[in-house]
């Protein structure tokens, strides 16, 4: 039992945060990092509300300024923050706003039938977490503008006088680095996908970033909105229809808008948002969209005939098999799971999507029987698919119950039974595989040898894959299973490394593996439990000594560095010579992992002390989608423009998976 200590309990010991200070306090409460993610929030959170005015119907412009100094300015065209004494603060509003956590005008006053806002603590949560903020707002002709320092008035609110700038409202912010010790610098690429985002949510909004930094800049408008998105994200398929299902209707308080295209591949891409903010875990819109959709496909092939009387319905996931949906809600209270917005919880939703999907997805299948025979006949191939693949999944089961355990026969497993401890090196070829097995460290080290290329699973359905072995054996190893049967609570290994050669074989066995790993297994991806490892390429030896280096810039370097010094040190060098013959050494390219004995290969790329692993991350999983698209799938052209565009920089890093 701990010891009681004499420090008397009483209000004094009861710390009360005014103002702004809890922001600062625990500023993960409010943004959810202080990251990169976190700094990148504090845009979105300004931006939200301009895109507000846009819903509301008030505003057709937003343009964003990443500043040269390092920070941004966000403005719009819409209504302007009122610059009017508030009521309850005797202040502005518009200082009010920025300085009162949970003020704004998304809490039933009437200012926004709908919002993205619910918390209404965005713009006070930025102006907290900034060294400095303008605000500006134009009314009337008249500019009015209030400055802050870590989130007091540094500069009061004032009337600044006529102008003849458009009414809106412009808000400059620069992050505090007390705040995000990991970056206060804007990624624009970030800003870029934001704003094409919420440009195909609003449709008939424009939205434009200009760098400072660098003077490029970006503009997106979209006209048809959510299907323009659809058919984005369906670039690189083969669709079953150019025809889009659209459909935008009032319900009671609400508006439902969907749009929805088929695909000949195997996986779902159903992206569910609700007052344009993305919920990536669901909630209610899309457990009515799935419902609704699994029961008009059901009854139309019941209706037709497509389906047999003896027949089961088909699953819901078989109709999902090759779907791209936007489903996006507008409504007046959104009920969202925390600040960070990932889920809806609004029970009315539910109702209102599975009632327009009810009515108007059944009239489109009724209108476009072609179109409806194709999504049927695609579900009935995945139902038949998925009972192949129970089937087989099955009897590798039993297969490796009859062998005494459920691990591949070729894996070498470590003695480690903790999975934060332990890691599993996939190797390609028996040499690569030897000489890991005897260099690693075989408490925590486990080895899994492949042969050859594995299945491109961008192509195949799970049937298939249990006929791989390849596919087979890593299924077994990893322990989280596959399909239906997926949980990632059963993963034995928190490090799976990639280790292939460093050459274009190399870099296609291991996108091939990436393939696998986020069509069927994302989970581990998303958990930050998949890593590349980085193998040298090349060794510069000067007697009995080496230095490893990892690529041709990395081996330009050393080899200047080493130039250097004898130079420093008084030896001649002959200028004229080659950087080797200047450096005095010799030069070992490695052709592969096999080429490298036990103790290189535990040196360079297995010791934990030395090694150079990259983690791989979906930071934005639309983006990782189409890039496996381009790669494995059966587009050529877009393989060839990808690969031609990338040639002379070729590295499997560069992914942005």
């Amino acid at each position: 039992m701990a010891q009681k200590t004499d420090t008397a309990y009483d209000g004094s010991q009861i710390q009360v945060l005014e103002g702004l200070e809890p922001v600062r306090k625990r500023p993960g409460m409010y943004i959810g990092s202080t990251g990169y993610d976190g700094v990148h929030h504090l845009i979105k959170e300004i931006a939200d509300n301009s895109i507000d005015e846009a819903i509301a119907g008030f505003a057709s412009k937003v343009e964003i300024i990443i500043l040269d100094d390092g920070g941004i300015t966000i403005t719009d065209n819409g209504r302007g923050i009122p610059v009017d004494k508030h009521p309850k603060t005797g202040l502005s509003t518009l200082e009010t706003v920025l300085t009162v956590l949970h003020a704004g005008g998304k809490f039933g006053g009437g200012g926004y039938k709908v919002s993205s806002g619910l918390h209404g603590v965005g713009s006070s949560v930025v102006n907290a977490l900034s060294t400095h903020m303008i605000a500006e707002v134009v009314q009337k002709g008249q500019l009015y503008r209030i400055e802050f320092a870590t989130g007091g008035v540094k500069v009061p609110f004032k009337k600044v006088g006529a102008t003849d700038r458009p009414t809106g409202t412009s808000i400059t912010f620069y992050p505090d680095p007390t705040i995000f010790k990991e970056t206060v610098t804007f990624d624009y690429k970030w800003v870029v996908d934001y704003i094409r985002h919420q440009a195909y949510l609003t449709k008939g909004i424009y939205l434009s970033v200009f760098d400072q930094r660098t003077n490029d800049r970006a503009a997106f408008y979209f006209e048809g909105g959510i299907q323009s998105y659809v058919k984005h994200l369906n670039i690189g398929k083969e669709v079953v229809s150019d025809n889009v299902f659209y459909v935008e209707k009032q319900v009671e308080d609400s508006m439902v808008e969907i749009a929805v295209q088929y695909n000949d591949t195997f996986v779902e891409m159903v992206k569910p948002f609700a007052n344009n903010v993305l919920t990536p875990d669901g909630g209610t819109h899309l457990v009515g969209f799935r419902a609704a959709l699994t029961r008009v496909i059901n009854d139309y092939a019941r209706k037709n005939s497509l389906l047999k009387e003896k027949e089961d319905n088909l699953s819901g996931d078989d109709i999902r098999e090759g779907l791209t949906a936007i489903i996006l809600v507008k409504l007046p209270d959104p009920q969202f799971e925390g600040q960070t917005k990932n889920k809806l919880g609004n029970p009315e939703v539910r109702r209102y999507v599975e009632q327009v999907m009810n009515e108007w997805f059944a009239y489109y299948l009724e209108e476009n029987p072609e179109v409806a025979k194709k999504i049927v006949g695609k579900a009935l191939l995945a139902a038949r698919a998925r009972k192949a693949a129970r089937a087989a999944r099955d009897n590798v089961l039993r297969k490796g119950a009859l062998d005494g355990m459920g691990l591949p026969g070729k894996l070498y497993d470590c003695s480690s039974k903790k999975p934060e401890d332990s890691e599993i090196y996939i190797v390609e070829g028996d040499s690569a595989a030897g000489s890991a097995k005897e260099g690693r460290d075989s408490k925590t080290q486990a080895i899994l040898p492949l042969r050859g290329k594995v299945l491109n699973t961008e192509r195949a359905r799970l049937d298939k894959m249990f006929a791989n072995k390849e596919i087979v054996a890593m299924i077994q190893a990893f322990g989280v299973g596959i399909g239906d049967a997926f949980d990632i609570n059963g993963l034995r290994y928190h490090k799976i490394v990639i280790m292939t050669d460093a050459d274009v074989d190399g870099s296609h066995i291991a996108t091939l593996l990436l393939t696998f790993l986020f069509r069927y297994m994302r989970e581990i991806i998303e958990g930050g439990y998949v890593y590349l490892a980085k193998p040298p390429l090349y060794s510069i030896n000067r007697g009995q000594k080496k230095q490893y280096v990892y690529d041709e810039e990395a081996l330009e370097s050393a080899l200047k560095e080493l130039v250097a010094a004898k130079e420093e040190r008084g030896t001649a060098v002959d200028e004229t010579a080659d950087l080797v013959k200047q450096a005095g050494v010799t030069i070992s390219r490695f052709k592969g992992l096999g080429e490298m004995d036990a103790d290189q290969l535990w040196e360079t790329t297995m010791n934990p002390d030395n090694r150079v692993l990259s983690q791989v991350r979906i930071d934005d999983a639309e983006k990782a989608d189409a890039i496996f698209t381009k790669l494995m799938g059966d587009e050529v052209s877009l393989r060839k423009s990808f690969i031609q565009s990338r040639a002379k920089n070729a590295n499997l890093d560069d992914l942005d998976i």
